[in-house]
């Protein structure tokens, strides 16, 4: 019933790697990749455990629909205790890769203990075991996919993997395969490097052939496929302008977060959004895009494959050129661009290019280097200390951060604890743009009501891909409501956080929400896997999953005190735009957030909820 049927667990400390069942009771009640993936973690790892100790566990997980014919079933998720926040932490990637671990013949795999030595897993469909990976370390991701394919004398074979940033301890690090898909959030790349761990490599010939009934799944695919293909996002708007299409839509909305918040608007979006991309440069006439790229299966294509001026700058660290490569989306070039007030569009691509080489998260660099820079135009910084003089919209500044950050070098070592660390360091805790210790992604919680209590509330910490109502407060998916308007708001956030539960569980991407409810995933899903995968059913797993999260934060210390956001967005109104004189009316959403959660004043859910959701 398109599950593998078994996993792969690999004791680091023995170093011994072992196959053993799914626990199928679990798979039907919390589908795979997300919920299943955090099922096993929450039943094995105490919720206490420093995260970067031998004792966390770390977790690749598959969903069933991972490596079939429905679109965008590439998909895989990392979890495990993150090292950031202290809270679950679950990061979401493309590429190939998950659908060759399936392919392979596993739905999962768990790393537990510390190796002695850097170690990478080879999985050759049955096959898998450790190998030393002391050449690798020290070594980018680009440079370790690479090695290693030549070691193995198999191109095909897929890597994921960590770079220096993984290795240093820089705790927003990201796990990166395919040289620029990455689970990019929550420092899961620096629980990794804590283990030893350098890489998994695989390869997969099996496929995926344990379909329930081929026929209707296959029916309900080529259904699915035409909605995406009909719908105005993911059939013309993303695979034209990728994820930066947002740039201009949110800036004119008041909704785009610039130089720390301070604003929400930022003057140089156009130089830095999608169209600016497309544009040819001055300085030798090419474009920065070079074409769009789809991960395994996807109908979408909404990545970038970009390359940028390579005589920009002058600069010791650069990236290894090979030819065009992973470009910027929305979010990144937001981070890096107008959190910072930087509108140099080269040097953005530049900075995004080291994230990629060598795996660390740029939504928590570039929202921590606005920290910096906002602390640096107060005094409270030098130059002295920073290495060099970080101003508000100095790109030389954004380069030279980029580069002593994933090099673990000078400032760089403190940009990379994050912002929530930095900034109580220096005496601005209220400065730091987070919500459980994870900086907020492009959107502004003041001009878009919604998406600052899903901030708010995220497991994860700050995080817009939880609960995205930017698709119904912007784009009027599959309802248009008010952004401005904090009513209905909190029943609006938990329906998204439970439909993405249920969709990040089951292999494909959220993009798919852009077009497609709960009505297209529960066919798919029923043709794949069973009858019982109705609309309701996958609504209740959702859910579930996001209940079983929430208890897990809860049992490692976060209480209500934590769905808090910064003083900043309740009290610093926006000072432009249509969202002028608004904050985030979170003190009013709250309450019936937890009401329509069905749990009580402090945030647990109550008896009921649990014995609702077979908790």
């Amino acid at each position: 019933m398109s599950w593998a049927g078994k996993i792969l667990r690999v004791n680091l400390t023995a170093g011994t790697v072992k196959s053993e069942p799914l626990n199928m009771a679990w798979a039907q009640a919390y589908i795979g990749s997300r919920g299943l993936g955090t099922k096993y973690l929450v039943e094995e790892v105490d919720a206490t455990v420093d995260p970067l100790s031998s004792d966390n566990k770390i977790i690749w997980a598959t969903g069933p629909l991972t490596g079939t014919m429905a679109s965008t079933g590439g998909r895989y998720t990392v979890i495990t205790k993150g090292p950031l926040t202290g809270a679950i932490a679950c990061s979401n990637s493309g590429g190939y890769w998950g659908a060759e671990l399936k392919m392979a013949g596993w739905d999962m795999v768990i790393f537990e203990g510390k190796s002695a030595k850097p170690v990478y897993l080879y999985v050759n469909d049955d096959l898998a075991e450790l190998r030393d990976a002391s050449h690798l370390w020290g070594k980018s991701v680009w440079e370790t996919e690479e090695i290693i394919k030549k070691g193995l004398q198999d191109p095909q074979t897929r890597v994921s993997s960590i770079g220096k940033a993984g290795e240093n301890g820089v705790l927003f690090a990201a796990v990166v395969n395919d040289l620029h898909r990455a689970a990019g959030r929550s420092g899961v790349g620096a629980v990794m490097g804590s283990k030893n761990l350098k890489a998994i490599a695989v390869r997969g010939t099996k496929g995926v052939g344990n379909i329930r009934d081929p026929k209707a799944f296959m029916t309900a695919v080529k259904a699915a496929k035409k909605v995406l293909a009909d719908n105005g996002v993911t059939g013309t708007g993303l695979p034209a302008m990728g994820t930066q299409v947002l740039m201009s839509v949110i800036n004119e909305i008041g909704g785009l977060p610039t130089r720390n918040h301070q604003d929400n608007q930022f003057e140089g979006a156009k130089d830095i959004g999608a169209e600016a991309m497309a544009t040819p440069r001055k300085t030798d006439g090419k474009k920065q895009l070079v074409t769009n790229q789809a991960c395994f299966g996807c109908t979408i294509a909404c990545g970038r494959i970009s390359k940028m001026d390579e005589g920009h700058f002058t600069i010791e660290n650069k990236p290894q050129y090979r030819g065009a490569n992973g470009g910027l989306e929305y979010e990144a070039a937001w981070a890096l661009g107008a959190a910072n007030g930087v509108n140099d569009l080269e040097c953005l691509q530049y900075a995004n290019l080291l994230c990629n080489e060598e795996g660390i998260d740029p939504i928590s660099f570039g929202a921590t280097v606005g920290a910096v820079m906002e602390l640096y135009g107060m005094g409270v910084l030098t130059k002295e200390q920073v290495g060099i003089e970080a101003n508000f919209g100095s790109a030389r500044a954004l380069a030279f951060l980029a580069e002593e950050t994933v090099n673990g070098r000078g400032f760089g070592k403190e940009i990379g604890q994050g912002s929530k660390r930095l900034t109580a360091k220096y005496g601005h805790p209220e400065l730091s743009m987070s919500s459980k210790g994870q900086e907020f992604p492009a959107y502004d919680g003041r001009a878009i009501q919604g998406i600052g209590l899903a901030y708010a509330t995220s497991n994860r910490g700050g995080c817009h891909l939880r609960g995205y109502t930017i698709a119904s407060e912007i784009l009027g998916i599959p309802v248009k409501t008010d952004p401005l308007e904090s009513q209905g708001k909190p029943e609006l956030v938990k329906a998204f956080q439970d439909a993405t539960a249920a969709f990040d569980s089951s292999g494909l991407c959220i993009f798919t929400t852009f077009a497609w409810g709960l009505q297209d995933l529960s066919p798919q899903m029923q043709g794949a896997c069973g009858e019982q995968y109705t609309i309701e059913e996958l609504a209740k797993i959702g859910e579930r999953i996001w209940n079983m999260e929430r208890e897990f934060n809860n049992r490692a210390g976060f209480t209500s005190k934590d769905d808090s956001l910064p003083p900043r967005l309740l009290t610093e109104a926006c000072k432009t735009g249509p969202a002028k004189g608004k904050v985030n009316e979170l003190a009013s959403m709250l309450p019936l957030y937890y009401e329509a959660r069905g749990w009580d004043a402090e945030g647990r859910p109550t008896a009921a909820t649990r014995e609702r959701l077979s908790l």
